[in-house]
């Protein structure tokens, strides 16, 4: 094996299959369960009792950061990060505000009158942060702007072990207040409500197992954005790609996490041998070094035949993230099932995670099948209207609806329907 070279292990296409959800353990969803309980039923006091067990909470530090407080945060702020966090949560405003306008109300004819839909924001949201090994402010940014861009009124940031980088792009996302508490307890604040935070509608924002379960728990009574599995990405690739290019978007995924998940699929072999000469020389002195190389070490490499068979592959993986480097970056014709799509080598997927604009909150493990990534549509109700103006000119839905109901054998529905007959034609 040559020492100058990180070696993908190879599949061959047709034995890749997709990416599924885990099931999440039975004793996660039961710890998680108790855990929402808890919080539901004591409130305040047994939020800030979880917070100081699981998060390491400080007994001083507030458990909820108000306006004042994020405020103050953002004015300690170095000019120069202040600059930065404002300028990405400008551009994720601007793509969130170019989808809320492209969303409009519908109004159209029915006989006697008009029905339609209006688009109407949740009361409250509450965004999620994680805390773990990394901050990151550009999680707050992209919920919680998004959020508000939707128009919510009440928004609720939350991130266990906040620091004042953390509390500032809460303050310059426009958050009400921010939540000291991660996990499910922080999940289980957010949807029952606590005393200082209030109940919401909406939750979102990627997070560990038990923020994962937590969600599917609160999932009947509270909208989720889905739940959050290991970061993926799969590059496509072909003889014309600059390897170093590849090698270090390969790199930046798989730092995020061992269990990331890192693609390549190439349609030229001596390019995926390019690619680990590059991998080598840039993992050499990485200061996560040892994370992304067993991030890349569970992943590997696929060589296809043609765009075709590397378009049907990507389609089969539905990957969170799906980087098409092949063929000048132009888009494929049948490429459906992905979360975020980066177009071109001068897209790489960082800009995505770091405030391009699109949101960076993404579906993991398969799920991009079901749904896109996080946008203001996940916190706006589509609620239909129907107005009857012309009861005469209505008269032959209420005797279509009187038949129907009595196909199905609902007399009661038939006679409601049907009262409204005569009346109608009395008046016609």
């Amino acid at each position: 094996m040559n020492p100058d070279r990180f070696t993908l292990r190879r599949r061959n296409a047709g034995e890749v299959s997709g990416t599924p959800a885990e099931p999440l353990a039975a004793e996660v969803l039961e710890g998680a369960g108790a855990i929402v309980a808890e919080v539901a039923a004591g409130g305040d006091a047994a939020l800030e009792r979880l917070a100081r067990r699981f998060d390491g909470k400080d007994p001083d530090a507030p458990l909820v950061h108000g306006r004042e407080a994020l405020a103050a945060a953002l004015d300690g702020l170095e000019p120069a990060v202040r600059g930065l966090l404002e300028r990405v949560a400008g551009r994720i405003a601007s793509f969130a505000a170019a989808q809320r306008a492209s969303l409009r109300p519908v109004v159209t004819e029915v006989p006697g009158g008009r029905a339609g839909h209006d688009l109407i924001p949740v009361d409250a949201a509450g965004c999620y942060a994680p805390g773990g090994r990394h901050r990151l402010p550009s999680s707050v940014l992209m919920t919680v702007v998004t959020a508000r861009a939707a128009g919510v009124p009440t928004v609720i940031a939350c991130c266990p072990r906040p620091d004042p980088v953390v509390l500032a792009a809460a303050a310059i996302a426009g958050a009400d207040s921010l939540v000291a508490a991660g996990g499910a307890h922080a999940i289980g604040a957010l949807a029952h409500g606590t005393g200082s935070v209030p109940a919401c509608q909406a939750i979102v924002g990627p997070g560990n197992v038990w923020v994962t379960a937590a969600k599917r728990i609160v999932s009947p009574r509270v909208r989720t954005d889905g739940e959050a599995g290991p970061s993926e990405l799969v590059v496509v690739v072909d003889a014309r790609c600059d390897p170093e290019l590849v090698a270090a978007d390969l790199i930046a995924q798989a730092e995020h996490d061992v269990l990331a998940r890192t693609v390549l699929v190439s349609l030229d072999e001596t390019l995926i041998l390019r690619v680990e000469e590059s991998l080598a020389r840039r993992l050499d002195g990485l200061p996560t070094a040892a994370t992304a190389r067993a991030a890349l070490a569970g992943g590997f490499a696929v060589l296809v035949g043609d765009q075709c068979e590397a378009v049907e592959l990507c389609n089969r993986l539905a990957p969170e993230h799906l980087q098409w480097m092949a063929a000048g970056g132009r888009r494929p014709a049948g490429l459906r099932h992905y979360g975020g799509l980066f177009l071109g080598a001068g897209a790489a997927e960082v800009l995505g995670d770091y405030g391009a604009g699109p949101n960076h909150v993404l579906p993991t493990a398969g799920q991009a099948r079901l749904r896109g990534g996080l946008s203001v549509l996940d916190f706006l109700k589509v609620q239909t209207w129907l107005q009857v103006d012309d009861p005469g000119a209505s008269a032959g839905l209420a005797e279509d609806a009187r038949d129907l109901a009595r196909l199905e054998g609902l007399e009661g529905h038939a006679r409601a329907a049907g009262l409204r007959i005569p009346a109608f034609r009395r008046r016609a």
